[in-house]
């Protein structure tokens, strides 16, 4: 038997790790280090969402002026335009001192330390559009940022790190949404209770938003630079971000089976992205009040989320890439089943928990799994970057126009029928994955990690 041969028949047997192996791996340091920059992602994110919305609507702006500040998201969509600069730039001064990612780490923690206090001084009423301006800012920093994170993740994390370091990313990621949004909100109430005035409590709640930019900061402090590619000499900036840009997209579509490998990227958690649109209007629709959904989502539900993402680490660690893709594809689809469920029994508050854990826990996994395999995917590290924020901007796409006429299809068939059709969108998805795995492409990713190893 040849080396080669020994190698794959090694990786597609992955013996499995011992659950002592799986919990201290979570103390390595790269993985820490992983951890918070996830709090760090997660924390812009309802600066200019959920909390953006709360200040506008109780200083009287109007519900149509906020629906279209959903639009200052689209960074988060379109960062895969910027991603090469990344790739083939350094920050001056700090890449010198840290290293190209930790400079660029650093370089756009403080700008969005800066940004998120220029959104939090102004007047949504005096002037909206210095608000447009510091919310576009923060997401904008903010995607960038996520860039960096994901390209420092993949190149840092040795492949037995991979699935505890997304795992642990994912939850702390949603704790910094939790303290951006619930937090500052629950601050902002504090000191109007405490007596100071109105018009200055935003400011302090976005105020001591910024300040937790520290964590990632000290974060990126902690880390250690990943290997650099070798850069070609005497090659001036702009050629060589057009030919990071070319090379990237270019090695891309290069390999066997791209066209599936980019298909199942966008196929994959569709089904997921089908139902969670509509998950909210259905639960009001059917008789329950907010209250009562918010109370179990921001509890059971991001309990169950954060059990789901180390639960999903643990079984990226135990098992080969292509059947972790099988288990978070199946739970996926029989998680939709829930709701189905849900909508036969009605008002039920014991069964909307269920379902919320049931939603949360799987999607959870699903969601650590499918983003251990997009890292598998980014392995030249001169392109890390620009085929990550590529991969993620069209998973982007299911969520966003793929799902956008699920409506619609709940109007016609009501929503029992319509979540198991849901259910069923998740089968193109799986059939891609037995394609590819039939035609080898596990193993090839599993070699060319070990080649890199």
């Amino acid at each position: 038997m040849t080396d080669e041969t020994l190698r794959q028949t090694q990786t597609e047997a992955a013996p499995r790790r011992s659950a002592w192996d799986a919990v201290m791996v979570y103390g390595h340091p790269s993985v820490l280090v992983v951890i918070l920059l996830g709090f760090s992602s997660g924390l812009p994110l309802a600066l200019t969402g959920t909390t953006l919305s709360v200040w506008m609507t109780e200083v009287g702006v109007s519900l149509g002026t906020i629906g279209l500040f959903s639009l200052v998201g689209l960074p988060y969509t379109l960062k895969f335009l910027w991603a090469p600069l990344v790739d083939a730039l350094d920050v001056p001064l700090l890449s010198r001192l840290l290293g190209r990612r930790r400079g660029w780490l650093l370089a756009t923690q403080i700008a969005l330390l800066g940004a998120i206090a220029f959104l939090g001084a102004q007047d949504p009423t005096a002037s909206p559009l210095l608000v447009v301006v510091g919310a576009l800012a923060v997401a904008t920093v903010s995607a960038t940022q996520d860039i960096v994170v994901d390209a420092f993740r993949v190149e840092r994390l040795d492949t037995s790190e991979q699935a505890a370091g997304m795992a642990g990313y994912v939850a702390a990621y949603r704790i910094g949404m939790l303290v951006s949004g619930a937090g500052v909100i629950a601050i902002v109430a504090y000191l109007e209770y405490a007596g100071m005035p109105k018009d200055q409590t935003w400011f302090w709640g976005y105020i001591c938003a910024a300040a937790c930019v520290a964590v990632g900061m000290i974060a990126t402090l902690m880390a250690r630079e990943p290997k650099a590619p070798a850069r070609q000499e005497g090659v001036g900036a702009v050629k060589r971000v057009a030919a990071t840009a070319v090379g990237a997209f270019g090695e891309f579509l290069a390999r066997e089976q791209a066209v599936a490998i980019l298909l199942f990227v966008l196929l994959y958690k569709f089904c997921d992205a089908f139902a969670g649109v509509l998950t909210a209007p259905f639960v009001i629709s059917i008789g329950f009040d907010k209250a009562t959904y918010a109370g179990i989502v921001k509890g059971v539900g991001l309990a169950a989320a954060l059990a789901g993402g180390f639960a999903g680490g643990f079984i990226a660690r135990a098992y080969p890439l292509a059947t972790c893709l099988w288990i978070g594809g199946i739970l996926q689809i029989l998680s939709n089943l829930a709701f189905t469920g849900q909508a036969l029994v009605g008002v039920n508050v014991a069964a909307l928990t269920a379902t919320v854990v049931v939603e949360n826990f799987t999607g959870a996994i699903g969601t650590v799994i499918f983003v251990a395999y997009l890292s598998a995917l980014c392995g030249v590290r001169a392109h890390t970057a620009t085929q990550y924020a590529l991969l993620t901007a069209l998973t982007a796409v299911g969520r966003t126009f793929l799902a956008s006429g699920g409506g619609f299809i709940a109007e016609a068939t009501g929503w029992p029928i319509f979540f198991v059709i849901t259910s069923i969108a998740g089968l193109p998805g799986l059939a891609l994955l037995a394609w590819l795995q039939l035609k080898g492409h596990f193993r090839g990713l599993a070699r060319e990690s070990a080649e890199a190893a």
